[in-house]
């Protein structure tokens, strides 16, 4: 039994740290919180506020926990494993929140002011039956026009062929769409064959106005 006056029983641990510093001796109680252990091998180590948040002890092959009421007993001759965690890097840096934004940005969107029954339905087959983006652009993108259309072709496909229709009525399907598709070219909007045509140059065998006038004068008529 220790006299009075004597100082506490301690017991002495080395503190090894993670990195090219040299191992430390540091006399603690046998009987320690880890919240003051970890305030002691802080001081020992000199480190600042922020980065003994960061501090991570391992001892006898355990990580300490962060609970300040959990106590550690320790022994003469114990080693302690004493890192700090680097520092996160800053958000607009996270490779994984950047992943994140650019899928979220890819994800289909049906507009604000769409109806509040569209929106239910787009709710459940995205949620509930989890359908492709891909799917759900498909399905979102048609008007309600083209809906009614696309029924009606399915209804009157079956009846086609009863009346010998059948190749015929695949056929215009395609013609159809093909001309629903050509659109109208508009006043001052120049012709696919004009894109690539920037000098406007007659096609040869082009007849017109200026092509017979030059005949003529040259006798070839």
């Amino acid at each position: 039994m220790a006299a009075a006056g004597d100082e506490p029983e301690t017991v002495e641990m080395t503190l090894r740290a993670v990195g090219p510093s040299r191992p430390t001796t540091l006399r603690l109680p046998p009987l320690l919180s880890v919240a003051e252990l970890r305030r002691r091998v802080s001081r020992d180590r000199r480190l600042a506020a922020t980065e003994e948040v960061r501090l991570r002890l391992v001892l006898r092959g355990r990580t300490l926990p962060h609970q300040d009421d959990a106590h550690v007993s320790l022994h003469d001759g114990d080693t302690l494993i004493v890192a700090v965690a680097p520092k996160p890097p800053a958000k607009h840096l996270r490779d994984d929140d950047d992943e994140e934004e650019e899928e979220e940005e890819l994800k289909f969107k049906i507009p604000h002011t769409t109806t509040w029954w569209k929106r239910k339905i787009f709710m459940f087959l995205r949620d509930k039956l989890r359908l492709p983006d891909i799917i759900l652009m498909a399905l979102f993108s048609l008007s309600m026009k083209a809906w009614i259309i696309i029924a009606m072709w399915f209804l009157f496909a079956p009846i086609a062929p009863n009346y010998g229709l059948g190749p015929l009525y695949i056929l215009g399907t395609g013609f159809l769409i093909i001309l629903l598709n050509l659109g109208i070219r508009q006043q001052g909007d120049v012709s696919a064959y004009s894109i690539f045509n920037e000098d406007f140059r007659e096609l040869p065998g082009t007849l017109n106005a200026d092509r017979i006038d030059r005949d003529i004068r040259a006798g070839q008529f």
